[in-house]
């Protein structure tokens, strides 16, 4: 049996909130951009840092001998090796974007972690150097094609629908996950293919490959019943953008409007709202979205939202399902605990996986790529996820 976690959640007012998820200029957004600048740092300029911090690293042995301890070398190396590390990522072409601001950020780690006891901090630092192969080499790679089932009374015994759900791409450029997302969905021959926003990745949104690999993707996409799909956060599907991005291709974009199927004689209503992660504004969209194409009661009706936040608004209006995103599952998540980070109003709430708000069930990817600017391109405990839906009859 499916995992399905029960969340009975009265709409909030998010009103007295200024800054939202997912905009430009929010704190997450804010902080993503910091060390925007490192990158361009000169290559002697970096090194020192580098250096300081690996003497600060030491400084408890250092004052003790009053000489230079010879693990300030053992940290330095650690922080090149991670430097190789991360800077072979578009060379293998696994992952792009800044190294500098990254290797940073885990040179300041690992500085923390070299305060331990004497062995247990090498040791430490030998962990780290495995989880950043493992999080930035492997997990990032290792699709999970989830299989989920639901039953409805409206869907004939004779009759079985597949649908694969598929969030937040944030597309670099073709790697070898994309091609594995291509290659699954050949072998699982979709009825339906939807999608819940965010094609390309932060820090490619203006690079002309980036763009032109999003498109030939979204080409390769087909399924009898079409290709859904809603734009999603706007500092990342921009409005000025993303139009142009999918347009002439497969994918049809729903901004807030209805699509209309029909699969062997059962009625399909597929809503798409667009997504400005506030729930106020976005709820406002969906209701006036069914007052033009109200919910019929025999038809199986799927809401589009790129943020799970909607979720206790749309679950007052009917729908059997929402799928969302966004969350990313959090990227690292730890054992018993799940996500540090949501990027959610609603926090922990819905942090990725299969819910039943208010009676409706909401399913919010993992996501198959990865946030952007100086963000880890890293994956542990959470890997990408593609959502294959089997709907059948009761």
């Amino acid at each position: 049996m499916p995992m399905i976690r029960i969340r009975n959640l009265s709409p909030r007012s998010f009103a007295n909130i200024e800054s939202f998820p997912g905009t430009n200029g929010n704190p997450f957004d804010r902080l993503l951009h910091s060390l925007d600048h490192l990158e361009g740092w000169p290559l002697p300029l970096f090194v020192l840092v580098l250096l300081i911090l690996s003497l600060i690293g030491t400084l408890p042995a250092w004052l003790a001998t009053h000489t230079l301890p010879p693990m300030t070398g053992v940290l330095f190396t650690f922080f090149i090796t991670d430097w190789l590390l991360i800077a072979f990522l578009p060379i293998t072409r696994r992952s792009f974007g800044p190294v500098k601001p990254v290797v940073l950020m885990l040179a300041v780690l690992r500085t923390l972690f070299f305060f331990l006891p004497s062995g247990w901090n090498v040791a430490a630092e030998f962990i780290g150097t495995l989880l950043l192969l493992y999080g930035f080499y492997f997990e990032p790679f290792c699709l999970d094609v989830h299989q989920e089932t639901f039953q409805t009374g409206k869907i004939p015994a004779h009759l079985h629908l597949r649908m694969v759900h598929l969030g937040d791409l944030h597309i670099e450029r073709t790697t070898q996950r994309e091609e594995a997302i291509l290659q699954s969905l050949v072998e699982l021959k979709p009825d339906l293919i939807l999608f819940s926003g965010d094609l390309l990745n932060l820090s490619y949104l203006a690079d002309s490959q980036a763009q032109a690999d999003a498109r030939a993707f979204l080409n390769a996409l087909s399924a009898p019943l079409g290709v859904y799909g809603v734009s999603g956060s706007p500092a990342v599907d921009l409005p000025t953008l993303f139009p142009t991005l999918v347009a002439d291709t497969p994918l049809r974009w729903l901004d807030n409007e209805a699509a209309h199927l029909n699969f062997n004689g059962l009625p399909l209503c597929i809503y798409g709202v667009s997504c400005s992660h506030n729930p106020d504004v976005d709820n406002a969209a969906l209701q006036k979205l069914l007052l033009a194409s109200p919910l019929q009661a025999e038809t199986f009706n799927i809401l589009l939202h790129h943020s799970p936040d909607l979720a206790p608004n749309a679950s007052r209006s009917g729908f059997d399902m929402q799928l969302s995103g966004h969350t990313h599952g959090g990227q690292i998540r730890f054992p018993f605990y799940g996500a540090l980070v949501t990027g959610s109003l609603y926090k922990k709430a819905f942090e990725a996986g299969r819910y039943l708000v208010n009676g409706m069930t909401l399913y919010v990817s993992r996501g198959l790529g990865m946030e952007g600017a100086i963000a880890p391109r890293v994956r542990v405990h959470c890997r990408p996820e593609l959502i294959v839906w089997d709907i059948c009859s009761k």
